[in-house]
């Protein structure tokens, strides 16, 4: 299977690579425009013919359907996104550029390539769309599920909430055989360090002050990045053209609880003289900040014929260690 990636040097995308051709049965072509949260650094260790990079803006539509066209794909995952929810609230046009146009040049490509399918290869393809669990807000009912209303908050959400309806038209307009996933916060290796467990974790090792919104009890639901890219790699296979996934983990966690759960296992097996509790500080919260994520993830657990396997204390201490074992890839990104 042919399978043409956007945004495979992020941190999602890049464990998602890995994991595919791990697989041996897939080609794949990396069209990243490589900001400053895509990393070449995390796919260095691939030598394989069956993978290529280009870099390559979605932005310019131009290059992105030359591309598709070359390559032949037989499966678009489209992983490019802005996605620091800090970044849309102090500068959205970004966001509104590649979440959304972008999106819509990817689908205009996609559906042009697709409609010069022969009847075969059409009954192979499928455009395959991530997105997120933050498209549905604060959370009032008792967990997030497919048929949950979207209530954006941020420019982020509202970003991903419009490139969310953009796929399902293009699937009941013009017959693009598409799925969307909402997935719950990732974390694990190569996560860019200005999401909560990056931050955590490196402001413990470098002894700075490590920032919690507000009184830290906003609750969000987290699962470990190979779960997460198990159930593509199943949606692959199983999911259904126009259905959606909510992929979780049921691993749902206040922040501050989170935070100290990091500090106390670094406290286990990097001791200091302090605890790394010593560093918390309760900082404003930021506008807009949703109170509480949760994912239903029992349409996935059936349909995609997945679980989570990774729980959250295991997940952390994978982090944890990752991020101890590999300063020279973090000590890079910081200033």
């Amino acid at each position: 299977m042919r399978v043409f990636v956007t945004g495979g040097s992020g941190f999602i995308g890049s464990n998602f690579i890995i994991r595919l051709l791990s697989l041996k049965k897939f080609r794949i072509m990396n069209f990243d425009k490589l900001t400053y949260a895509g990393n070449k650094e995390n796919l260095k260790r691939i030598n394989s013919s069956n993978y290529t990079f280009v870099k390559g803006d979605i932005y310019n539509k131009k290059k992105l359907e030359i591309k598709i066209n070359e390559f032949k794909p037989n499966y678009i995952i489209h992983f490019a996104a802005e996605s620091h929810v800090d970044n849309s609230i102090s500068s959205s046009l970004e966001f509104i550029q590649t979440n959304i146009v972008g999106t819509y040049n990817l689908l205009e490509c996609a559906k042009n390539y697709y409609n010069k399918l022969t009847k075969k290869n059409k009954k192979m393809f499928k455009f395959h769309h991530i997105s997120t669990d933050e498209v549905y807000g604060d959370m009032e009912e008792e967990l997030f599920h497919e048929n949950s209303q979207y209530r954006p908050s941020s420019p982020y959400s509202a970003s991903k909430a419009s490139s969310d309806h953009l796929v399902r038209s293009w699937q009941r307009t013009f017959d693009l055989p598409t799925i969307i996933t909402n997935c719950s916060n990732n974390y694990g290796p190569f996560q860019y360090p200005e999401k909560l467990i990056p931050v955590v974790i490196i402001n413990a090792l470098k002894n700075k002050k490590i920032p919690v919104y507000g009184n830290g009890r906003q609750v969000r639901d987290w699962i470990y990045v190979s779960d997460h890219c198990d159930a593509l790699i199943n949606c692959m296979k199983y999911a259904s053209v126009g259905e959606t996934y909510n992929i979780g983990s049921s691993s749902q966690v206040a922040n501050i609880d989170l935070v100290n759960k990091i500090c106390e296992y670094l406290d286990e097996i990097h001791p200091k003289k302090n605890s790394y509790k010593k560093l918390i500080e309760f900082v404003k919260d930021r506008p807009g900040h949703d109170k509480i994520y949760g994912i239903d993830n029992r349409k996935a657990i059936k349909n995609l014929f997945w679980k989570p396997r990774i729980d959250l204390q295991k997940g952390l201490k994978l982090t944890v260690q990752w991020y101890l074992n590999n300063e020279k890839w973090w000590a890079k990104l910081i200033t």
